[in-house]
């Protein structure tokens, strides 16, 4: 899959699913859960044990279906061991030049996190494909839109105060998507492998974002 061909996915999408988890060994079932639910991209943390591993894993079990990348990536080095492994894409919490870089060199799609007006032109200036806004809480749906106002090229992605049923909220703000972790992936629920939980999550969320659009 190309560069273009992922970026189209993720924001077709409109959801991408930070994975965070404690046990490796759950996140397929965790990824299947949500894929039944509507969302299709998941974001494998780097905070995860094992994680190019199990990006090398699930690119090999669900590849086909789901479009999986890479989070949490601090150094270019990181980046080309996961997408060696098969992430499709590269997020970050910081933007970088290597890393977006080494995944421009991939073809592989790059999402750095960026906080300022600033920052955001200057990732986008660097060739970032998406720039996450970071903490998204913090800076608010009325930043999006004061942003995006003056510099409408922009396509951002809110990651941190994401929930089920505002995700369509930041949409309508000029979000391109949304990065969902926790709210999507109940920790109590995959503790107790009750992965229905999750299924109902993600129809709640992909729902939310359904009449954003129809609006």
């Amino acid at each position: 899959m190309s560069r273009i061909e992922t970026v189209k996915k993720i924001i077709d999408n409109k959801v991408v699913a930070v994975v965070r988890l404690t046990e490796s060994s759950k996140l397929i079932k965790v990824a299947e859960a949500i894929y039944k639910g509507g969302v299709s991209v998941i974001e494998i943390t780097m905070t995860v044990p094992n994680a190019i591993k199990m990006i090398e894993e699930a690119n090999k079990e669900i590849g086909s279906y789901m479009n999986i990348g890479v989070g949490s990536v601090l150094n270019a080095e990181t980046a080309q061991k996961a997408i060696d492994a098969g992430a499709k894409y590269v997020v970050s919490p910081i933007f970088k030049k290597e890393i977006v870089d080494t995944a421009l060199k991939n073809d592989a799609a790059v999402m750095p996190g960026a906080f300022t007006p600033t920052e955001i032109q200057t990732a986008f200036e660097a060739g970032a494909d998406v720039v996450k806004v970071f903490p998204a809480d913090v800076a608010g749906m009325a930043f999006f839109k004061g942003v995006l106002a003056p510099m409408p090229h922009l396509k951002l992605m809110p990651t941190g105060g994401v929930t089920l049923t505002n995700a369509g909220d930041w949409l309508k703000a000029g979000a391109c998507a949304v990065g969902v972790g926790t709210a999507l992936l109940d920790k109590k629920a995959i503790a107790n492998e009750n992965y229905g939980v999750l299924t109902e999550n993600a129809k709640v969320l992909m729902d939310s974002i359904r009449k954003a659009e129809v609006k």
